[in-house]
Protein backbone atom coordinates (compact mmCIF):
# COMPACT_ATOMS: atom_id res chain seq x y z
CA UNK A 1 0.00 0.00 0.00
CA UNK A 2 2.99 2.30 -0.28
CA UNK A 3 2.08 5.57 -2.03
CA UNK A 4 5.56 5.73 -3.52
CA UNK A 5 6.35 2.28 -4.91
CA UNK A 6 10.07 2.96 -4.51
CA UNK A 7 9.51 2.79 -0.73
CA UNK A 8 9.08 -0.97 -1.16
CA UNK A 9 12.86 -1.15 -1.52
CA UNK A 10 13.09 -0.52 2.22
CA UNK A 11 11.54 -3.92 2.75
CA UNK A 12 13.60 -5.98 0.33
CA UNK A 13 11.94 -5.43 -3.05
CA UNK A 14 14.62 -5.16 -5.74
CA UNK A 15 12.37 -4.86 -8.80
CA UNK A 16 8.90 -3.35 -9.07
CA UNK A 17 6.64 -3.83 -12.08
CA UNK A 18 4.28 -0.91 -12.55
CA UNK A 19 1.15 -1.41 -14.64
CA UNK A 20 -0.67 1.54 -16.20
CA UNK A 21 -3.98 0.45 -17.68
CA UNK A 22 -7.24 2.30 -17.11
CA UNK A 23 -9.18 -0.97 -17.37
CA UNK A 24 -7.41 -2.18 -14.23
CA UNK A 25 -8.34 0.82 -12.09
CA UNK A 26 -11.34 -1.16 -10.81
CA UNK A 27 -10.75 -4.63 -9.38
CA UNK A 28 -11.47 -7.49 -11.78
CA UNK A 29 -10.48 -10.97 -10.64
CA UNK A 30 -9.91 -12.45 -14.10
CA UNK A 31 -7.93 -9.47 -15.40
CA UNK A 32 -5.84 -9.16 -12.24
CA UNK A 33 -5.06 -12.89 -12.23
CA UNK A 34 -4.05 -12.74 -15.90
CA UNK A 35 -1.84 -9.70 -15.26
CA UNK A 36 -0.06 -11.28 -12.29
CA UNK A 37 0.30 -14.55 -14.17
CA UNK A 38 1.92 -12.91 -17.18
CA UNK A 39 4.29 -10.96 -14.94
CA UNK A 40 5.23 -14.13 -13.06
CA UNK A 41 6.02 -15.97 -16.30
CA UNK A 42 8.09 -13.09 -17.65
CA UNK A 43 10.11 -12.90 -14.44
CA UNK A 44 10.46 -16.65 -14.01
CA UNK A 45 8.84 -16.45 -10.58
CA UNK A 46 8.82 -19.64 -8.56
CA UNK A 47 6.88 -18.34 -5.55
CA UNK A 48 4.04 -15.82 -5.65
CA UNK A 49 2.99 -14.23 -2.35
CA UNK A 50 -0.50 -12.77 -1.94
CA UNK A 51 -2.20 -11.02 0.97
CA UNK A 52 -5.22 -12.25 2.91
CA UNK A 53 -7.54 -9.63 1.43
CA UNK A 54 -10.86 -10.58 -0.11
CA UNK A 55 -9.56 -9.56 -3.55
CA UNK A 56 -6.50 -11.79 -3.23
CA UNK A 57 -8.59 -14.77 -2.18
CA UNK A 58 -10.93 -14.09 -5.09
CA UNK A 59 -8.23 -14.10 -7.77
CA UNK A 60 -5.91 -16.75 -6.29
CA UNK A 61 -7.74 -19.86 -7.59
CA UNK A 62 -7.86 -18.43 -11.13
CA UNK A 63 -4.18 -17.52 -10.95
CA UNK A 64 -3.33 -21.02 -9.70
CA UNK A 65 -5.20 -22.64 -12.60
CA UNK A 66 -3.59 -20.32 -15.16
CA UNK A 67 -0.09 -21.15 -13.90
CA UNK A 68 -0.79 -24.78 -12.95
CA UNK A 69 0.42 -23.80 -9.48
CA UNK A 70 -0.35 -25.11 -6.02
CA UNK A 71 -2.04 -22.60 -3.72
CA UNK A 72 -2.16 -22.49 0.10
CA UNK A 73 -4.03 -19.73 1.94
CA UNK A 74 -3.69 -18.38 5.50
CA UNK A 75 0.05 -19.09 5.74
CA UNK A 76 1.34 -17.95 9.13
CA UNK A 77 5.12 -18.44 8.95
CA UNK A 78 8.06 -18.71 6.59
CA UNK A 79 8.36 -22.05 4.75
CA UNK A 80 9.53 -24.80 7.08
CA UNK A 81 11.64 -26.09 4.19
CA UNK A 82 12.08 -25.25 0.51
CA UNK A 83 13.00 -28.74 -0.69
CA UNK A 84 10.35 -30.00 -0.28
CA UNK A 85 8.43 -26.71 -0.06
CA UNK A 86 6.32 -26.87 3.10
CA UNK A 87 4.27 -24.10 4.71
CA UNK A 88 2.32 -23.87 7.97
CA UNK A 89 -1.17 -22.42 7.71
CA UNK A 90 -4.32 -22.06 9.77
CA UNK A 91 -7.33 -24.27 9.04
CA UNK A 92 -10.91 -24.65 10.29
CA UNK A 93 -11.30 -20.86 10.73
CA UNK A 94 -8.09 -20.54 12.75
CA UNK A 95 -8.99 -23.34 15.15
CA UNK A 96 -6.04 -25.53 14.11
CA UNK A 97 -2.84 -25.49 12.09
CA UNK A 98 -1.60 -27.72 9.28
CA UNK A 99 1.62 -28.10 7.34
CA UNK A 100 1.19 -28.57 3.61
CA UNK A 101 3.72 -29.44 0.92
CA UNK A 102 3.38 -27.70 -2.45
CA UNK A 103 4.81 -29.90 -5.19
CA UNK A 104 4.15 -27.80 -8.29
CA UNK A 105 6.92 -25.86 -10.05
CA UNK A 106 5.24 -22.56 -9.19
CA UNK A 107 3.92 -22.02 -5.66
CA UNK A 108 1.31 -19.49 -4.56
CA UNK A 109 0.86 -18.65 -0.88
CA UNK A 110 -1.63 -16.31 0.75
CA UNK A 111 -0.38 -14.77 3.98
CA UNK A 112 -2.64 -15.01 7.02
CA UNK A 113 -3.80 -11.70 8.43
CA UNK A 114 -1.34 -10.13 10.90
CA UNK A 115 1.02 -13.11 10.61
CA UNK A 116 4.02 -11.01 9.61
CA UNK A 117 5.35 -7.68 10.80
CA UNK A 118 7.24 -5.19 8.67
CA UNK A 119 10.97 -5.74 8.69
CA UNK A 120 13.28 -3.31 6.96
CA UNK A 121 15.83 -4.80 4.59
CA UNK A 122 17.16 -1.85 2.60
CA UNK A 123 17.47 -2.64 -1.11
CA UNK A 124 17.91 -0.42 -4.13
CA UNK A 125 14.62 -0.98 -5.97
CA UNK A 126 14.21 -0.38 -9.68
CA UNK A 127 10.83 0.29 -11.28
CA UNK A 128 9.88 -0.98 -14.74
CA UNK A 129 6.73 -0.48 -16.77
CA UNK A 130 4.80 -3.65 -17.52
CA UNK A 131 1.99 -3.93 -20.07
CA UNK A 132 -0.02 -7.16 -19.84
CA UNK A 133 -1.65 -8.60 -22.94
CA UNK A 134 -5.31 -8.62 -21.89
CA UNK A 135 -8.23 -9.65 -24.07
CA UNK A 136 -11.98 -9.20 -23.92
CA UNK A 137 -12.52 -12.44 -21.99
CA UNK A 138 -10.62 -10.97 -19.05
CA UNK A 139 -13.49 -8.53 -18.63
CA UNK A 140 -16.45 -10.86 -19.08
CA UNK A 141 -17.37 -10.18 -15.46
CA UNK A 142 -17.56 -6.67 -14.02
CA UNK A 143 -18.30 -5.34 -10.55
CA UNK A 144 -21.14 -2.89 -11.09
CA UNK A 145 -21.54 -1.59 -7.53
CA UNK A 146 -20.42 -2.24 -3.97
CA UNK A 147 -22.76 -1.73 -1.03
CA UNK A 148 -21.00 -1.08 2.25
CA UNK A 149 -22.94 -2.62 5.12
CA UNK A 150 -21.44 -0.47 7.88
CA UNK A 151 -18.88 2.24 8.57
CA UNK A 152 -17.62 0.33 11.61
CA UNK A 153 -14.35 -1.55 11.58
CA UNK A 154 -15.19 -5.19 10.85
CA UNK A 155 -13.92 -8.02 13.05
CA UNK A 156 -12.19 -9.68 10.09
CA UNK A 157 -10.24 -6.53 9.15
CA UNK A 158 -9.56 -5.16 12.62
CA UNK A 159 -6.05 -4.75 14.00
CA UNK A 160 -7.62 -4.35 17.46
CA UNK A 161 -10.78 -5.99 18.82
CA UNK A 162 -12.55 -5.07 22.06
CA UNK A 163 -14.90 -7.83 23.19
CA UNK A 164 -17.44 -8.06 26.00
CA UNK A 165 -19.11 -10.88 27.90
CA UNK A 166 -21.78 -11.50 30.50
CA UNK A 167 -19.68 -9.62 33.04
CA UNK A 168 -21.14 -6.42 31.60
CA UNK A 169 -24.48 -7.49 33.14
CA UNK A 170 -26.69 -6.14 30.36
CA UNK A 171 -26.86 -4.49 26.91
CA UNK A 172 -27.38 -1.09 28.52
CA UNK A 173 -23.73 -1.18 29.64
CA UNK A 174 -22.28 -1.82 26.20
CA UNK A 175 -21.21 1.80 26.00
CA UNK A 176 -18.07 0.79 27.94
CA UNK A 177 -17.05 -1.47 25.06
CA UNK A 178 -17.97 0.98 22.33
CA UNK A 179 -16.20 3.95 23.94
CA UNK A 180 -12.97 2.00 24.38
CA UNK A 181 -13.22 0.57 20.85
CA UNK A 182 -13.80 4.02 19.33
CA UNK A 183 -10.80 5.41 21.20
CA UNK A 184 -8.58 2.60 19.92
CA UNK A 185 -10.06 2.50 16.41
CA UNK A 186 -11.08 -1.08 17.17
CA UNK A 187 -13.89 -3.43 16.21
CA UNK A 188 -16.38 -4.58 18.84
CA UNK A 189 -17.13 -8.25 19.50
CA UNK A 190 -18.84 -10.42 22.09
CA UNK A 191 -18.99 -13.89 23.59
CA UNK A 192 -21.58 -16.50 22.56
CA UNK A 193 -23.79 -16.09 25.66
CA UNK A 194 -24.06 -12.37 24.95
CA UNK A 195 -25.28 -12.94 21.39
CA UNK A 196 -27.54 -15.80 22.51
CA UNK A 197 -29.26 -13.47 25.00
CA UNK A 198 -29.76 -10.88 22.27
CA UNK A 199 -27.55 -8.24 23.84
CA UNK A 200 -25.49 -8.03 20.64
CA UNK A 201 -25.99 -9.23 17.05
CA UNK A 202 -24.68 -12.68 16.12
CA UNK A 203 -22.34 -10.98 13.61
CA UNK A 204 -20.23 -9.86 16.60
CA UNK A 205 -20.04 -13.31 18.18
CA UNK A 206 -16.45 -14.52 18.39
CA UNK A 207 -15.58 -18.14 19.08
CA UNK A 208 -15.67 -21.69 17.76
CA UNK A 209 -19.22 -21.29 16.42
CA UNK A 210 -18.81 -17.60 15.66
CA UNK A 211 -16.22 -15.53 13.83
CA UNK A 212 -12.50 -16.18 14.19
CA UNK A 213 -10.24 -13.29 15.19
CA UNK A 214 -6.63 -12.78 14.09
CA UNK A 215 -6.05 -9.29 15.43
CA UNK A 216 -2.82 -7.79 16.74
CA UNK A 217 -4.59 -6.99 20.02
CA UNK A 218 -7.66 -8.66 21.54
CA UNK A 219 -9.13 -7.16 24.71
CA UNK A 220 -11.67 -9.31 26.54
CA UNK A 221 -13.83 -7.58 29.14
CA UNK A 222 -16.04 -9.61 31.44
CA UNK A 223 -15.41 -12.84 29.49
CA UNK A 224 -14.55 -15.91 31.54
CA UNK A 225 -12.80 -17.69 28.68
CA UNK A 226 -14.68 -20.84 27.68
CA UNK A 227 -12.59 -23.13 25.51
CA UNK A 228 -14.86 -22.46 22.52
CA UNK A 229 -14.23 -18.73 22.80
CA UNK A 230 -10.48 -19.14 23.19
CA UNK A 231 -10.40 -21.35 20.08
CA UNK A 232 -11.83 -18.48 18.05
CA UNK A 233 -9.19 -15.96 19.12
CA UNK A 234 -6.22 -18.32 19.03
CA UNK A 235 -4.60 -16.48 16.12
CA UNK A 236 -4.58 -13.08 17.87
CA UNK A 237 -1.08 -11.93 18.74
CA UNK A 238 -1.65 -10.22 22.10
CA UNK A 239 -4.57 -11.07 24.39
CA UNK A 240 -5.63 -8.90 27.33
CA UNK A 241 -8.35 -9.81 29.82
CA UNK A 242 -10.17 -7.66 32.38
CA UNK A 243 -12.19 -9.74 34.83
CA UNK A 244 -13.06 -9.58 38.53
CA UNK A 245 -12.60 -13.36 38.91
CA UNK A 246 -8.88 -14.22 39.25
CA UNK A 247 -9.73 -17.88 38.56
CA UNK A 248 -11.30 -17.16 35.16
CA UNK A 249 -9.78 -19.51 32.52
CA UNK A 250 -9.00 -16.55 30.24
CA UNK A 251 -6.12 -15.49 32.49
CA UNK A 252 -4.21 -18.67 31.57
CA UNK A 253 -4.51 -17.85 27.86
CA UNK A 254 -3.90 -14.10 28.17
CA UNK A 255 -0.61 -12.26 27.72
CA UNK A 256 -1.78 -9.56 30.13
CA UNK A 257 -4.53 -9.61 32.73
CA UNK A 258 -6.21 -7.14 35.07
CA UNK A 259 -8.20 -8.45 38.03
CA UNK A 260 -10.86 -5.95 38.96
CA UNK A 261 -14.25 -4.40 38.30
CA UNK A 262 -14.65 -3.58 34.59
CA UNK A 263 -17.05 -0.76 35.45
CA UNK A 264 -14.20 0.99 37.28
CA UNK A 265 -11.24 -0.03 35.13
CA UNK A 266 -12.54 0.42 31.58
CA UNK A 267 -13.68 4.08 31.91
CA UNK A 268 -10.31 4.97 33.47
CA UNK A 269 -8.44 3.11 30.74
CA UNK A 270 -10.48 4.84 28.03
CA UNK A 271 -9.86 8.26 29.59
CA UNK A 272 -6.10 7.67 29.85
CA UNK A 273 -5.97 6.55 26.21
CA UNK A 274 -7.86 9.67 25.13
CA UNK A 275 -5.38 11.83 27.06
CA UNK A 276 -2.45 9.99 25.47
CA UNK A 277 -3.88 10.46 21.98
CA UNK A 278 -4.51 14.18 22.60
CA UNK A 279 -0.94 14.69 23.81
CA UNK A 280 0.50 12.88 20.82
CA UNK A 281 -1.81 14.21 18.13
Amino acid sequence: NANDVSELGKYGASKILQVSNDKLNKFNGEAYADTIGQAAKNEGAQVIVLTSSANSKFLAPTLAVNLEAGYVANVISLPESTSPFKVKHSVFTNKAFATTEIKTDIKIIGLGKNSYGLKENETSATTEAFSPNLDAHDFDMEIVSVDKATDKVTIADAEIVVSGGRGLKGPENWGLIEDLAKTLGAATACSKPVSDMGWRPHSEHVGQTGKPVASNLYIAIGISGAIQHLAGINASKVKVVINNDPEAPFFKAADYGIVGDAFEIVPKLTEKLKEFKAQNA
